[in-house]
């Protein structure tokens, strides 16, 4: 540990060992645990800082407060749920899901499908996940356009703004969803959109699940007109007797997305760095928002 910190474990639920709780000043919170495991982090009436080991930071500050500062893991996650986006959509467009089932009957079953090249792509979310995604798909030579929070240029051409993804519906065949879960992006993709989008479309969560509309999701693939390849979903997880289950047209993944053999040394070396800032009385990298003073 760097000079001037301490460290304890604690599970959140019962005591921390090594340190008490008023000695606690940051946490760094388990990765991927459910929200209600951790409400006894209340208990730490001291705490200004936590550190997630997600990208996303959804319902941190309804857990902890707003008088603590929130940093997360960005980075650490975007190669890996980057690959995942673009296997979702390949896996999708060249029916694998289908062809696993037909495996397990020993149906030999050939077909033509869509495949990735130039299909008509569209990315929502712009940030570091959404920049992984874009250079991921250069070389699958899609057509391929990009929707941010507001419209703009980058070095790699046009942002449309996601306020005119409704407008724009009508001309994508695969929709990739990498934006965080808020109040302008929740069921971003609804019935309207949904019903806008060319038969054969493809939608692809890899956010959270409450950005998609799941019941008006639903409906669509019972018709058979759209498919969905998700690693999200609402709710979550899905339980065993949700409709989506039994949909051939869609593919479900059970939020994988970041959870690949190199998260842990990706973490080590973000925590390694936070570690030497926090010492330093710095909140580090990532920091969502601090409180105010």
């Amino acid at each position: 540990m760097p000079q001037g910190l301490r460290a304890g474990v604690w599970d959140i639920s019962g005591d921390p060992v090594g340190v008490g709780l008023e000695d606690i000043d940051a946490v760094i919170l388990p990765y991927m645990a459910n929200f209600s495991k951790l409400q006894g982090i209340t208990r730490a009436r001291n705490l200004k800082l936590v550190q997630t080991q997600t990208t996303g930071y959804d319902g941190i500050h309804d857990l902890v407060g707003e008088g603590v500062a929130v940093v997360t893991a960005a980075g650490v996650h975007a190669a890996s749920t980057a690959e995942l986006a673009v296997g979702l959509a390949i896996a999708s467009l060249r029916g694998i899901g289908e062809s696993v089932r037909d495996q397990a009957r020993s149906h030999w079953n050939p077909g033509r499908w869509p495949g990735l090249a130039d299909r008509r792509v569209a990315v929502v979310g712009v940030g570091g996940i959404g920049e992984e995604i874009r250079k991921r798909l250069d070389p699958f030579e899609v057509r391929l356009s990009r929707f941010g929070t507001h419209a703009r240029t980058d070095e790699h051409g046009e942002v449309k703004g996601i306020d005119e993804l409704m407008d724009h519906a009508g001309g994508i065949e695969v929709l990739i969803l990498i934006v965080p879960h808020n109040e302008s992006t929740h069921h971003l993709v609804g019935a309207e959109l949904l019903a806008k989008l060319p038969d054969g479309a493809v939608v692809i969560n890899v956010a959270r699940g409450p950005v998609v509309d799941t019941e008006a999701l639903v409906a669509e693939l019972e018709t058979g007109r759209l498919r969905c390849a998700s690693d999200v979903f609402d709710p979550e997880p899905l339980p065993a007797d949700h409709p989506i289950w039994s949909l051939p047209n869609a593919l479900v993944i059970p939020h994988n997305g970041g959870n690949t053999e190199a998260f842990l040394p990706r973490m080590t070396s973000l925590l390694k760095g936070q570690l030497v800032a926090w010492a330093a009385g710095e909140p580090g990298a990532n920091l969502v928002d601090a409180p105010e003073q």
